[in-house]
């Protein structure tokens, strides 16, 4: 059983990557940018990093050990 700080921290987590991941996908789809005053490949990528590492973290917090 997991304790509430974990599956809040888990569930936090989840949600952030897969909202930074659908924000990063829509702006790309609609060519506008990512970041500011980055090279445009360098930001998608790490958003979509930050996203995607951020779900798999939430996720893992979420399992039983």
């Amino acid at each position: 059983m997991e304790s509430g700080s974990a599956a809040f921290a888990g569930t936090a987590l989840a949600v952030f990557g897969v909202a930074l991941l659908l924000w990063t996908s829509t702006r790309t789809r609609l060519r506008q940018p990512v970041a500011e005053g980055v090279h445009p490949v360098a930001a998608i990528a790490l958003a979509a990093g930050f996203g995607l590492l951020s779900v798999v973290l939430g996720f893992l917090l979420l399992t039983p050990a």
